[in-house]
């Protein structure tokens, strides 16, 4: 099972489906769904996430797409929406970055702030 993503004018993913692998019945289901529908489609991987298939397999586009999600041709990419201004683009995995890392203890919660540029600790 694989999915596909459609892309408007401006390479924004507007749905996600699921459809058949490609090369499946000796076609590029790719191909065919765009022509279909009449819309730009790539393929994209559920278990893809930052350039790394969980499963081991092959990572697609860097990133599973989601609705919002740009996709950059230059990188062959799904990019998510930026969350903070502050934030950057790790161009290896293709994912947001903050300035500074989320802290690492166990068992706890945190929250970007972005007027402080700082982690925010969640208190249940």
């Amino acid at each position: 099972m694989a999915h596909y993503a459609f892309l408007d004018s401006n390479n924004i993913v507007t749905e996600v489906i699921v459809g058949k692998n490609e090369g499946e019945d000796g076609i590029d289901w790719e191909q065919w769904y765009g022509e279909f529908r009449g819309q730009a489609c790539k393929r994209t991987s559920y278990n893809t996430m930052g350039g790394v298939h969980n499963n081991g397999g092959t990572p697609y586009r860097k990133n599973y797409a989601g609705i919002g999600y740009t996709y950059d041709a230059g990188r062959d990419a799904f990019i998510a929406p930026k969350p903070f201004t502050s934030w950057t683009l790790n161009e290896t995995s293709c994912a947001w970055e903050a300035p500074t890392p989320v802290p690492a203890e166990i068992g706890m919660f945190y929250r970007w702030d972005e007027p402080t540029l700082s982690w925010i600790e969640l208190v249940p």
